[in-house]
């Protein structure tokens, strides 16, 4: 019990701090604007500047950087749990590479093609690009430290082949380089509505399989013996990991670390429970894109910095650290 009030905590405290700094980011910008300006468009919505400002580009701009974090982190844990490798993230598996090379491709070679269909194009990228990552680390039976090194090489690959697709296809270049940075620039509420369906259905997916996760947790063989069917359960959840991916990834770009680093920040709280911990990934994975979002637009405004340069000024330290030490705990650990 005492434990999952700690959680309960957590959540409501990661959710208090998006908000806070939700609300202060809206005072940078192009346009600096000042705190009582924009009370005033956040709670007497008008149609001057400063309410257009906020309601139409700083507000949706926010909630989409919330939630695309959310849906990493939450990809993150489920890739961690499948492979059971605490190294397994979406941008170390090859699966935001497998997303980014072919709505690339489709961007370039087939311009025609709307960017509705860009999610389910990403998801099937995502998918192919980690069965060869899973393939070349012997079907995820591997040390961590190889399957990382395999989602690596995985990733290098398809981003050399991503920079190929962009030098034959000048023309649509520049554009795609914007896109390729990563970050929330110009995104408004089309863009958060285009990602909101498959943020809820990722999680809602990983949230109705919160036993699955639990009884992977306890390692494939255990879970076997509980009558689970684990070729099948690991499938779906991968299944749901690159949706989630899909969905941001056509918004946002390839961002990096958040789900590395998130699942890590939340076993250190011990959740007893997978609902727990896939409630947790999503609040600080949201907080801490949200933060970083927030520095990006305001550390040389007017101009802004790729929201990938702070992510990974969090996440890369991590990563070193964990590769160094050597000692990971088992991605199911904690979420039980």
């Amino acid at each position: 019990m005492r434990t999952r009030s700690r959680c309960i905590a957590a959540i409501l405290l990661a959710v208090s701090a998006a908000a806070l700094i939700g609300f202060a980011a809206l005072l940078f910008g192009a346009k600096p604007m000042s705190l009582e300006a924009a009370m005033r468009a956040v709670f007497v919505p008008s149609q001057n500047t400063d309410g257009i400002i906020v309601w139409t580009l700083r507000m949706p701009r926010s909630i989409a950087a919330f939630l695309a974090g959310a849906a990493l982190a939450v990809a993150g844990l489920l890739l961690q749990v499948i492979t059971r490798n605490p190294l397994a993230a979406p941008d170390l598996t090859g699966v935001s590479a497998g997303a980014v090379v072919l709505i690339v491709l489709t961007f370039v070679v087939f311009p025609t093609v709307s960017s509705v269909f860009y999610p389910f194009i990403g998801m099937s990228g995502g998918l192919l690009a980690a069965a060869m990552t899973i393939w070349a680390a012997r079907a995820g039976r591997a040390p961590p430290l190889h399957l990382a090194l395999s989602g690596i090489t995985v990733s290098l690959f398809l981003n050399a082949t991503t920079a190929y697709i962009l030098i034959r296809g000048a023309p649509q270049s520049p554009s795609v380089l914007f896109w390729l940075s990563g970050g929330f620039q110009g995104r408004s509420w089309p863009q958060v509505t285009y990602m909101l369906p498959w943020i809820v259905l990722g999680i809602g997916a990983a949230l109705a399989s919160h036993r699955v996760i639990g009884l992977l947790a306890l390692g494939d063989e255990a879970s076997a013996g509980m009558g689970l069917n684990t070729a099948r359960c690991k499938l779906l959840l991968l299944l749901c990991a690159a949706a989630l991916v899909a969905g941001v990834t056509p918004v946002a770009g390839p961002v990096a670390f958040i789900g590395l680093t998130v699942p890590h920040l939340v076993r250190l709280l011990r959740p007893a429970e997978a609902v727990s911990a896939i409630l947790l990934n999503a609040s600080f994975g949201g907080a801490i894109l949200l933060t970083a979002d927030a520095l990006a637009r305001s550390v040389a405004a007017p101009r802004e910095i790729p929201v990938s340069i702070f992510t990974a000024l969090i996440g890369g330290p991590i990563f070193l650290y964990l590769v160094q030490k050597r000692e990971h705990l088992p991605s199911g650990e904690g979420a039980r």
